[in-house]
């Protein structure tokens, strides 16, 4: 599947018959690798009927069908036998980089797999050309937003919507996007963050790549056996001729590729799906319509960016090689359209790990650039923005996505709102219902187990401390209250017997606004006892419910047992030293 690119379509739309030719070409001359491909439309698990909804990366949305030049380029300069570099061997740097980044993370986290970078280059000639040769940014996000066709039944899979338009600018069925072209409901899936931005975005080369492979290398698949490989990338695209075609250019690239600037990559002109309104033909009037009212426009898949048909030439606009069409103006904004972001909730003193995102539409589901958006926090809560703000603007990038700062929850839980809003334009608003929950545990222990004893008017030798813990695991930053208590049966706070000391050194027998700390362990202040002797209780209870009753006993020493000296005036004469001195020698 491939977006329409500002090239008309030279050659038609090859059959799979003319792509397994040109395989089993490749195979003889200089592709050994690809003999065994299958050629009869009828490989294992192959099938050129769509795929249902969700069998498959990208809905089974048509492809490029281009296939790479007879004579392969030959190692490491990317030159064939003549030694000029052929154009079709040039990868654009950007997007090159990515494959070998992508390569890089799944050799480090799933091995086994093996994952060539050749194997996503493949997949990218035939999904986006590259995307579009390299027109992407310095972060590798396409200049313009890669859409494959409205996946409505008509010719091909029919996918209702699953993302409300936040990735595809369609609120009613789905379409393939970006350069590895995700329908959106499997890019929910396994969409990745591939550039380190905290965004996974399909529209990103980086992003988009490592999520292909992660794909690819999804069931323990292990690339470097061939049936694995096919499997692979069946499950990307259920059709005999879209695995030949992705084989033959696994093994061009394999042979040796170089690099071209970003934009300077070979778009490809011919793809599959003879069946596509719109490639080729011409859309049948709608006598719906009123000659006296304009209809809406709505986006047609057989037409390039500039609005021209597939067949038709367009003037090239200077530097953009006439695949684009101008930016809408920010005044073209029709609404605001959730950008994926998902639930809204963190604990107390956490940052919300999604960040809040829109996208800017025209009435024509174009993603608008350079708008305004306001985002701002409203309701009784103390979350803010990075910064301690409750409010930020931010502009709408090329693909219409404005995305809030990291927004972090205070020490206050409770529900409140994030409004997304266009400047100046009241109707285009998005609201977002958040909610920051407090740290539970639900139990206590103490941590040492020696008896809490005290002389009246003295101090503990002992600190209590406690360890929280929620569902047996470590509850940290868990709010905390301790109290000395009347009984067991009477929480209220006892005004005798013993008590800790306030800041100006009177007693005090509740403590409020206590924490638990990173590994659950809390340590309460020392402890003081008055005059009453007796024995006490110290309750300690936590936010969500965990409670511990601890016993204190203040108790005068008991008296020591220990015999006094026999008094040496009533001792026995006989026993004295002088007695002893005078026995007689003879004895």
């Amino acid at each position: 599947m491939a977006p329409v690119f500002g090239r008309r379509l030279r050659r038609g739309t090859v059959t799979a018959a003319v792509a397994a030719a040109a395989v089993a070409a490749l195979a003889a001359s200089q592709a050994p690798g690809v003999t065994d491909v299958p050629r009869d439309g009828q490989a294992a698990g192959a099938s050129d009927t769509p795929a249902p909804s969700g069998d498959s990366a990208t809905g089974d949305s048509p492809y490029f069908t281009d296939l790479p030049p007879l004579q392969s380029p030959v190692p490491p300069t990317g030159a064939p036998n003549g030694g000029d570099k052929e154009d079709e061997a040039g990868l654009p740097a950007t997007v090159l980089d990515a494959y070998k980044k992508a390569e890089s993370s799944l050799n480090a986290d799933q091995p086994g797999c093996n994952l060539p970078w050749q194997l996503l280059a493949a997949i990218g000639k035939v999904e986006s050309g590259q995307a579009r040769g390299g027109r992407v940014d310095a972060n590798g996000t396409t200049v313009k937003p890669i859409l494959g066709p409205v996946l409505n039944g008509n010719g091909f899979a029919k996918i209702t919507d699953t993302d409300r338009g936040a990735f595809d600018g369609d609120s009613t069925h789905d379409r393939a996007v970006g350069p590895m072209q995700f329908i959106p409901s499997t890019w929910a899936t396994w969409g990745q963050d591939g550039n380190g931005d905290g965004d996974k975005d399909p529209n990103n080369i980086y992003d988009a790549a490592l999520a292909a492979g992660r794909y690819l290398c999804a069931n323990g698949r292990d690339l470097s056996v061939e049936a694995d490989l096919h499997k692979a990338i069946l499950s990307y695209n259920r059709s005999t001729e879209y695995l030949n075609t992705v084989l033959s250019w696994l093994e061009y690239y394999r042979k040796g590729t170089h690099e071209v600037p970003d934009g300077k990559g070979v778009l490809p002109d011919d793809r599959s799906g003879t069946h596509y309104p719109g490639v080729g033909t011409t859309p049948t009037p709608n006598p719906s319509h009123s000659p006296s009212k304009k209809p809406k426009p709505k986006p047609d898949p057989g037409k390039n960016e500039s609005g021209n048909k597939g067949g038709g030439s367009t003037k090239p606009k200077p530097g953009d090689g006439g695949s684009q069409k101008p930016d809408p103006k920010p005044s073209e904004v029709d609404a605001l359209a959730n950008a994926g972001t998902g639930d809204l909730i963190a604990k107390t003193g956490d940052a919300f790990t999604e960040r809040v995102a829109v996208r800017a539409l025209s009435e024509s589901g174009d993603f608008v650039p350079k708008v305004k958006v306001r985002f701002t926090v409203s309701g009784d809560t103390d979350a803010r923005f990075d910064g301690g703000v409750r409010g930020v603007t931010v502009t709408t990038n090329a693909q219409g996505k404005a995305t809030a700062p990291v927004l972090e929850a205070g020490q206050k839980a409770g529900g409140f709102v994030v409004q997304a809003r266009v400047l100046g334009h009241a109707a285009s608003r998005v609201d977002f219902e958040a909610k920051t929950v407090a740290r539970v545990a639900d139990a206590l222990a103490r941590t040492g187990d020696k008896p809490l004893v005290c002389e009246p008017g003295k101090e503990f030798a002992e600190q209590v401390e406690v360890k929280a813990t929620q569902k047996g695991k470590i509850a940290d930053g868990v709010a905390v209250t301790a109290t000395m208590i009347k009984s067991a049966t009477d929480a209220t706070a006892n005004d005798k017997g013993p008590y800790f000391k306030g800041a100006d050194g009177k007693p005090v027998r509740t403590l409020t606004g206590l924490k638990t700390g990173s590994n659950g362990l809390l340590k309460l202040p020392k402890m003081y006892a008055d005059d009453a002797a007796g024995t006490y209780l110290l309750r300690i209870v936590t936010e969500g419910g965990g409670t511990l009753t601890v016993e204190l006993k203040v108790t005068a020493p008991e008296p020591d047992a220990t015999p006094s000296p026999t008094d040496s005036s009533s001792a026995s004469p006989s026993a004295s030293p002088s007695t002893s001195a005078s026995a007689s020698p003879g004895a």
